[in-house]
């Protein structure tokens, strides 16, 4: 595959400009043969209106492609009257409005990048977001103009029995229920042909065509039409699709009820694609989804699969309105339709099972991986200035921060004045493509607020930093709050004064005997307004001297700097009203003290547990739980990746050893108590996913790792028993974990047993298999470069296979830092290895890769040396792809 040369051009929002052309109508014909495909485009275009463009020159994107001919209201174009470059192709001179006919040839088995029409296993399929479409076809690849689509498929019936695309099936009728007829050819060949009504940019079309089997199901809406569902899977996996299809009928009855949204087409298609670089696609009508976010059966999905699952199908529907029908203008307003859908679908996940335990995920997921991008060399705000390849902007600041955006508009507005908004943004721009402005705008209208100073959030970059400190006089019973919000400055924003922010912060005042009124009212929650760069807040009628509850359900995404005392974090843990406060009480306690243990360690002093975490511990074990999945969160020590995050520099080996001992010391402190735990939650009979069972499960496993740590006699015996005999992968995975990562001479004989047990059952399973990958790659025991290198040897291994490759490098390199970070640098020059070779076969995969190595600078000179040494070594590549030279240029 060609590579552009280094040193690609950057894109800036403040350049943007009206398409010059407009495409009314595109009516595609593709053909598949053997080794290539051929697709007859032909567009009826003509020139905006609402462009200031005057000349008469035509510029179409496209890359990869041969042109075989090319054609203006049906005359045939002569070689002078067009140019093609690599990325474009230009027709000089076209009139006001008119006909283009193009015929090009591709290669889709020959595409290793997985963009645009390629080959997985038993099917063709296409993903053309962000600016996949050009690989089809010559095209006006952008998502502000928008088509109506008509697209034919002609492929030989024995390889391709199944011709999908986006809409409804016209030009033939249907056999029997569900059964498609496409058209016969004398020479082996069939065909079909699928109109959609609604307008859509090119990112949005998808086609497939393969050897696939159909689950079918129906859903009615709230006005009484019938929806036929079908998900299409290799044959296999026919038992796994029950899950998604459910996930999707809960996710159109909640979108109906919360905010009015029905679906528009007869139809609604999944595809399962084992190949595939993303989780999922919203194509319109036909859904294509990464296998891992599709499929679901107890005895191959853990319970966070299943919930994976149900998130992303429900993520990839609620895009229907939210991207679809009402999309982006420009990618620079990619967060318009990822951070709405990803707040959409996390209220939904919240309204599906525990709400504080979904809210809890999703900080984990902000504090350890999106506070650290905003920390790092690539930083750039939910709308983007500007950027040099759109792929390397699907993070998550575009998606989880820019969904925190969103839910603080919900929090300042309320659900009903939110929903009015809402419906007021579908109903004014339902067809078009808009901006953050527009939805903002919307907002603010129906509110009557002025969201100027909010737009902040949108355009800074960084991580505010809010610090509070308080003061109480018991005499005139009055509390007081004061509070400093501050931002670093990013690279990107070097020279520039960073503006306040508007900062939501729900919050309550704690005594032992609960939750104290405010304001003179009964309500014992408010949401306080920080606007300036200090600010007080004054509380009359306190009669006791109370502990801050800030930030409740985390009202916004910032650090918050307060400093409790243990007591009062001990006291939060068992009294404060909210339950996210009460998960963070007990963050923050651990965090106190695994931070002075690392002190210790560092200075070579033993190690001593203060009691005061265990007897939290046992607290909470010793009462009853309502939410035992929140009891498992509340009692789950902070992440490797979160004691990085927040470190000044980063001491990995320290973070490490000191978990490893904080863990083993409840362990042994707590036995008997998680002895109990374990039993008690341990169900009898068949598993079943609901809420209850996953609580369960979760705080069992806990349970079973806290014995293993402590090096419980009895402990291996469970972990072997639990592994040989439950029905689920949730409980079996969870023991082999256990077992691989325990450093005891008897587990590792276990473990190898385990392990090739393992995969002699699931060795037929490629989603099993990538757990199976993982365990091992995640594995903190000496020799973690070794196994992985062995594993990247193993037959089930594919360097193509982005599932694959994200199981094995990016778990090692990710999830594993005391392996990844060892002495001599060997973790680094592997991943640059890695990303050296994908850069030739899938751009967008190699330039995720990167992330760990980006992350200099947190560490000691040493590492930090190593890590530049590997980025410089990348950046020397001589036909290094967009996405890698992006990544690696700002990172130096």
């Amino acid at each position: 595959m060609a590579m552009k040369d280094a040193q690609p051009g950057t894109i800036h929002l403040k350049d943007y400009e009206a398409p010059r052309y407009l495409i009314d109508k595109t009516t595609l014909k593709i053909e598949i043969e053997q080794d290539l495909a051929k697709v007859n485009a032909t567009l009826d275009m003509r020139r905006n209106p609402e462009s200031d463009y005057s000349g008469n020159t035509l510029v179409l994107s496209g890359q990869q492609l041969t042109l075989e001919c090319i054609a203006v209201n049906g005359a045939t174009l002569s070689s002078d009257q067009y140019s093609i470059t690599e990325d474009e192709l230009t027709v000089h001179q076209v009139p006001e409005q008119f006909e283009l006919v193009t015929e090009v040839t591709i290669y889709p088995k020959q595409n290793t990048s997985l963009e645009g029409l390629y080959k997985s296993r038993t099917m063709y399929c296409t993903q053309c977001e962000a600016e996949g479409f050009r690989r089809i076809t010559y095209y006006l690849d952008r998502p502000d103009v928008m088509s109506e689509f008509t697209t034919t498929i002609i492929a030989d019936q024995s390889e391709c029995p199944v011709l999908l695309a986006n809409g409804n099936p016209v030009g033939f009728g249907k056999m029997g229920f569900g059964k498609m007829k496409a058209g016969q050819m004398d020479d082996g060949r069939h065909w079909a042909t699928w109109h959609d009504p609604f307008r859509k940019p090119a990112y949005l079309f998808a086609m497939v065509a393969g050897d696939l089997s159909v689950v079918e199901d129906q859903f009615t809406t709230c006005s009484g039409r019938t929806v036929d569902i079908r998900v299409y899977v290799e044959p296999k996996d026919q038992d796994k699709c029950d899950h998604a299809i459910q996930s999707l009928k809960h996710a159109m009855t909640w979108d109906e009820q919360v905010y009015g949204r029905e679906y528009d087409l007869d139809l609604y298609m999944i595809v399962a694609v084992d190949d595939f670089n993303m989780g999922a696609m919203e194509n319109k009508g036909l859904n294509i989804f990464n296998t891992s976010c599709v499929l679901a059966h107890p005895e191959t999905t853990t319970d966070a699969g299943f919930q994976r699952v149900e998130a992303v199908v429900a993520h990839e529907y609620f895009h229907n309105w939210s991207g679809n029908r009402v999309t982006c203008r420009d990618w620079f307003q990619l967060s318009l339709k990822e951070g709405f859908t990803v707040f959409r679908d996390a209220e939904f996940s919240a309204d599906m099972g525990s709400r504080t335990v979904k809210r809890v995920e999703d900080i984990n997921l902000l504090r350890t991986v999106q506070f650290a991008e905003d920390a790092g060399p690539t930083a750039h705000p939910v709308q983007p200035a500007s950027y040099m390849e759109i792929s390397n902007f699907y993070t998550v600041t575009i998606y989880e921060k820019g969904a925190e955006v969103v839910r603080m508009i919900h929090t300042l507005l309320g659900a009903d004045l939110f929903r009015q908004g809402s419906d007021l943004y579908f109903s004014r721009h339902d067809g078009q493509a808009v901006t953050i402005e527009d939805f903002v705008a919307a907002m603010a209208e129906v509110s009557g607020r002025d969201f100027s100073q909010f737009m902040n959030w949108y355009r800074q970059a960084g991580t505010p930093r809010l610090s509070v400190r308080s003061e109480y006089d018991g005499k005139a019973q009055q509390y007081r709050l004061h509070f400093k919000q501050s931002c670093e400055v990013t690279k990107l924003e070097q020279g520039k004064q960073k503006e306040p922010y508007q900062i939501p912060v729900k919050l309550g005042l704690v005594t032992e005997q609960g939750d104290l009124p405010l304001f003179g009212t009964s309500d014992k929650n408010q949401v306080i307004e920080i606007t300036d760069s200090e600010q007080t807040v004054v509380f009359e009628g306190i009669e006791t001297h109370p502990v801050p509850s800030l930030l409740r359900g985390f009202s916004a995404p910032v650090k918050l700097d307060y400093p409790y005392s243990r007591k009062e974090l001990a006291l939060l843990m068992s009294h404060d009203s909210d339950g996210v406060n009460r998960w963070n009480a007990s963050q923050q306690l651990a965090i106190q003290l695994m931070q002075s243990l690392m002190e210790d360690y560092r200075a070579s002093k033993s190690l001593v547990m203060d009691d005061c975490l265990s007897q939290a511990y046992a607290k909470i074990l010793s009462e009853s739980a309502d939410d035992r999945a929140m009891q498992a969160l509340v009692l789950t020590l902070p992440s490797e990746l979160l004691l990085a995050e927040i470190s000044d520099e980063i001491d990995v080996e320290a973070i490490h050893h000191v978990r490893q001992f904080l863990c083993g010391q409840l362990g042994q402190s707590l036995s008997d108590q998680w002895r109990g735990i374990y039993h008690d939650n341990s169900p009898k009979g068949d598993y079943i996913h609901n809420a209850n069972g996953v609580a369960q499960r979760s705080l069992k496993n806990l349970a079973l790792r806290y014995l293993a740590n402590a090096g419980a006699e009895d402990s291996l015996a469970l972990v072997q028993s639990q592994f040989d005999e439950v029905d689920n992968m949730t409980d079996r995975l969870a023991a082999l974990s256990i077992l691989v990562n325990d450093p005891r001479p008897a587990a590792a004989v276990l473990s190898m047993q385990a392990l090739e047990s393992f995969y002699n059952g699931w060795y037929h399973e490629p989603l099993v298999l990538n757990q199976w990958f993982q365990v091992q790659a995640a594995c903190p025991l000496p020799g973690g470069l070794a196994r992985v290198r062995a594993l990247m040897e193993h037959s089930a291994f594919d360097i193509h296979n982005p599932n694959k490759v994200r199981s094995v490098i990016g778990v090692f390199c990710n999830s594993n830092p005391v392996n990844f970070h060892c002495e001599g640098g060997e973790g680094y020059r592997f991943l640059a290895d890695q990303v050296l070779a994908l850069d030739k076969l899938n751009p967008q995969i190699a330039a995720r890769l990167l992330t760990p190595l980006t992350r200099w600078r947190r560490f000691p000179e040493q590492k930090q040396q190593l890590m530049k040494g590997e980025l410089a070594r990348i950046m020397s590549e001589p036909k290094l792809s967009s996405d890698t030279y992006e990544i690696v240029s700002k990172s130096l």
